[in-house]
């Protein structure tokens, strides 16, 4: 997993780096919020109004009726008239026409703001993707494919959420919390002293919530990635758990699971519920005390009824307005969390990139030269998983890799293409370090199918054209005849058109095995790495794949790792390895005479146990998913 040090780093740091991502929707959200401003103005505007109707309009033996604009000590006759009922439609007619208007633009504005914060989503969740997808091998190492998953989908789903507060209802708050304070103030500074009380519990309340509330939003989230890890292996693996009839187990796991979580959330926002009732008790106990002092000011004559009635709906406003900046800070607590998460990958260093001075040279042929190469994954010399490999393969040849499970074979393969960096020492392709390649122009020339074969959803030909996009019919079908896959995809009714579903589910583990050898091929490589990739198929098919890659791919250097003999024993040179180092080369012959390891191997093999891993049980693991 990632580390967590990056969480330590100051929110605002974080926020700048997102604030990139908003590029081509600043027009729409600095729309919203001008659209904001007008709609809030227009609903302060409206209780003055109000206020007008019931002190002028409903006055006793009033002859005339005279509208008067009062505001921060300013009074101001806008018209007169001499019947009530035209009085009271007028000033009617204008509170609908202004409710019309801030109808309108918070229609308009809440629009923007869905544009904006889909857009700035969007561009958050390509970046994700762009940086992952430049990730290496030790990069990806660093997260889990279901933390990558959330951080793609729940934490810019909670980013998406708070920019679409912030650019409307951060814009919104304030200005009306401002804008109301002042009128009420205006109307009447005596009662307006209950704010001075109310105000500052409430500020000094709100802090100490965020507080306490983040952590607990950090650990929900970490468990989120646990359920969708447990949610993916099962769907993933969802025939294994029927073979063996888990499902009761892998149930009981998911809900195990989906506790952890339920706990985490209602820990998290058990504030949040405490957080409204204590905001509502203030708002309603404010209320209270003013309608006793407004009653009072009314009965001796130092307030009209109407001011009251304003009074009261700008006090509403205030602490409506406080109530949604208490929102936004719970929603912003919650997606500080998840913006420290999307940071996290944005900012993990890339470790294997195309240097400044790279060339732009292909690779001239598939010779391969280890010169003194040292790894580890963890990048530590006291705990290396190949250790002094000093090897040299001419192009063209054919070299098969055998040894104990941990002994480091396809960590050795895996730096050819530069999926990893030596720590020390140097890889030569072509007779030119790999690092001075580019990447693209390196991995074009080297075609590696990997132990876990992967196949895309799709029809067989889209798969196959990952190889070459280019590529013609006749092409693809000369590749998979050598793959010894051509007669099987001719069986399908659909031929090379068949959908192979997501992860190449309805094929067999042998017929992806030869996809991807023919997907691999495709690419015409200078180098062809298959990293245990015919287990899957019978020793004649076997025998066919390697006698069509002696045959037409006769320049290609084909570098072989197999769990048996019978894959390796004809090529020119076979590697035996055991603890990341290269304990023996040669040709099978001469390995049958020098190497105790591969004798003792193919003597194993040759009594039909097939497993040697036993013979090394001091054999280091390499690495996920390595050996």
């Amino acid at each position: 997993m990632a580390t967590k040090a990056l969480r330590k780093k100051k929110p605002q740091g974080a926020i700048r780096k997102l604030a990139s991502c908003i590029g081509e929707n600043k027009t729409p959200s600095i729309l919203c919020a001008v659209l904001v401003v007008f709609e809030v103005i227009l609903e302060v505007l409206i209780p003055l109004i109000m206020a007008q109707i019931i002190n002028v309009g409903l006055a006793e033996n009033a002859t005339e009726f005279t509208f008067v604009f009062e505001f921060g000590g300013l009074a101001e006759p806008v018209f007169t008239v001499g019947n009530r009922i035209e009085f009271i439609c007028i000033c009617g007619g204008i509170i609908v026409v202004m409710a019309l208007l801030s109808l309108a633009c918070g229609i308009l504005a809440g629009k923007f703001a869905a544009v904006a914060s889909a857009g700035f989503a969007y561009n958050i969740r390509m970046k994700l993707f762009d940086k992952i997808s430049k990730f290496s091998f030790a990069n990806l190492d660093h997260f889990n494919t279901a933390s990558i998953v959330t951080r793609l989908t729940t934490d810019v789903g909670f980013v998406l959420m708070s920019y679409m507060m912030i650019i409307r209802t951060l814009v919104r708050s304030p200005i009306m919390l401002v804008l109301a304070l002042v009128s009420a103030i205006t109307i009447n500074p005596k009662m307006s002293v209950v704010f001075a009380i109310t105000l500052p519990i409430i500020l000094v309340v709100l802090p100490f919530g965020i507080k306490i509330i983040f952590p607990k939003f950090i650990k929900m989230l970490d468990e989120y990635d646990g359920m969708n890890e447990s949610t993916q292996e099962n769907l993933t693996g969802i025939r294994a758990v029927k073979a063996f009839v888990r499902e009761d187990h892998e149930t009981e796991k998911f809900r195990n699971v989906s506790a952890r979580v339920q706990k985490l959330q209602f820990d998290a926002e058990k504030w949040l519920v405490i957080a409204m009732p204590f905001l509502q008790i203030v708002i309603y106990a404010s209320i209270l005390i003013l309608v006793w002092v407004g009653g009072n000011e009314i009965i001796v004559g130092n307030m009209q009824i109407g001011y009251l009635s304003s009074f009261l709906t700008y006090v509403m406003q205030v602490f409506m307005s406080l109530a949604m900046v208490v929102a936004v800070f719970v929603t912003l607590v919650m997606s500080r969390a998840s913006v420290s998460r999307i940071v996290e990958v944005l900012d993990e260093e890339i470790d294997i990139e195309d240097s400044e001075n790279v060339s732009d040279d292909e690779v001239a042929d598939g010779s391969i030269d280890f010169n003194h190469v040292n790894f580890s994954y963890s990048k530590n010399h006291d705990k290396l998983n190949v250790e002094d490999i000093d090897l040299h393969i001419k192009a063209g040849e054919r070299i098969g890799i055998i040894g104990a499970t941990g002994s480091g074979k396809t960590t050795l393969v895996q730096l050819i293409p530069r999926l990893y960096d030596v720590l020390d020492g140097e890889v030569l392709v072509g007779g030119k370090n790999v690092k001075d390649y580019k990447i693209k122009t390196l991995r074009d020339a080297v075609a590696m199918v990997l132990q876990k074969n992967v196949l895309f959803s799709g029809t067989i030909k889209e798969n196959l054209l990952w190889g070459n996009p280019d590529a013609t019919q006749e092409e693809i079908e000369h590749a998979t005849k050598v793959a010894q896959a051509h007669d099987f995809i001719c069986s399908f009714p659909n031929g090379y058109e068949t959908d192979l579903g997501q992860g190449g589910v309805n094929v067999s583990g042998g017929q992806k095995q030869r996809l991807c050898i023919a997907r691999a091929l495709l690419k015409r490589p200078k180098v062809m790495i298959m990293d245990d990739s015919t287990s899957a198929v019978d020793t004649a098919t076997d025998a066919s794949i390697r006698a069509g890659l002696k045959n037409e791919f006769a320049d290609t250097t084909v570098i072989i790792i197999a769990q048996r003999i019978t894959s390796v024993q004809d090529a020119d040179r076979i590697i035996v390895m055991k603890d990341g180092k290269i304990n023996a080369i040669g040709p099978h012959d001469e390995l049958m005479q020098t190497s105790e390891i591969y004798r003792d191997i193919f003597n194993s093999q040759q009594k039909g146990s097939g497993d040697f891993d036993a013979l090394d049980e001091s054999s280091e693991q390499g690495g996920a998913d390595n050996e």
